[in-house]
């Protein structure tokens, strides 16, 4: 039976972001993270005393993920910045061969503490993009997938036997089977469609449970997929424009959304005013651990 669950009556943050993506949870801060793409900003959000912080960079990022020992990896225009516990730069790991109007999409972190980012043209053109690992300590990312268009949500199974996987232009999530020693990921296949009027899927989070809470763009909801496929909740928005959502707070127990007010106006805008908000919910379970990026 599919439940609906309450939806979020207030935002945590009113950013009004024009493309909040990327949302992550720093367990050794105890703080949230995520991104303004269009803005090129990185936010911090520390629940506890209520602080949130940015940062500007003069070009997009799409995505930010802790590093351990402190710092962060952050998903830039043309490669990954790791930054140092300072914020300084420490490397820039560039991305041979794309070209030269694509950037970075989403990223994640498998159970070994690999990253693993997309790529996507700027102008969206199809079979641009491809899909990336990348090693701790690696000079280079190695291309797992040719060929994808909009590259995002990223997620593996609590048993790390799966590796979900998001290219929005398919209008599915896609499913590979994954080797944790190794990093390999094969047989890419379609798990779950999503229909038409529903939304497009973008961002993705994984339960303990293996649920995987999938965020639906011009949508206004996310939608939980159990381990065998089936939509057994929703989670409805008050805007359609919901980009990823990443389980954190004490115990992971609360489900954090980012989302959008790109290409908003007039009365659209005005019959949302909390788009570009973070929202938060309780949906009734702990979310997954995701590894800090050891690299």
């Amino acid at each position: 039976m599919m439940r609906v669950l309450p939806a979020p009556t207030e935002p945590v943050l009113r950013t009004r972001d024009q493309l909040g993506e990327g949302p992550a949870w720093d367990a050794a801060r105890g703080e949230l993270l995520w991104v303004d793409i269009l803005r090129g900003r990185l936010y911090r959000y520390a629940p506890a005393t209520g602080e949130v912080t940015h940062r500007r960079f003069g070009h997009a990022v799409s995505a930010v993920l802790p590093r351990a020992g402190g710092g962060l990896a952050v998903a830039a225009r043309h490669g990954v910045l790791l930054l140092g516990p300072d914020g300084g730069i420490e490397r820039t790991v560039t991305v041979p061969g794309e070209p030269e109007g694509n950037r970075l999409g989403d990223a994640g972190v498998d159970p070994a503490g690999r990253l693993w980012f997309g790529t996507l043209d700027a102008d969206m053109l199809p079979g641009r993009g491809a899909l990336y690992r990348l090693a701790p300590g690696a000079p280079a990312p190695e291309r797992v997938l040719d060929r994808t268009s909009v590259a995002n949500g990223l997620g593996w199974s609590p048993d790390g036997s799966r590796m979900y996987f998001i290219d929005s232009a398919t209008r599915r999530i896609d499913v590979l089977d994954f080797d944790p020693a190794t990093g390999d990921a094969r047989d890419r296949r379609p798990w779950v469609s999503v229909e038409d009027e529903a939304g497009v899927p973008d961002g993705l989070a994984v339960d303990a449970e293996g649920g995987v809470w999938v965020a639906l763009w011009r949508g206004g909801q996310i939608r939980r997929y159990d381990p065998g496929g089936r939509h057994d909740a929703t989670l409805p928005l008050p805007v359609r424009q919901v980009t990823s959502c990443a389980f954190g707070g004490p115990q992971l127990g609360l489900l954090y959304v980012t989302t959008g007010q790109v290409e908003m106006e007039g009365r659209w805008l005005a019959a949302e005013p909390d788009a570009g908000a973070v929202f938060a919910a309780d949906v009734g379970v702990r979310g997954l651990p995701v590894p800090p990026y050891p690299g």
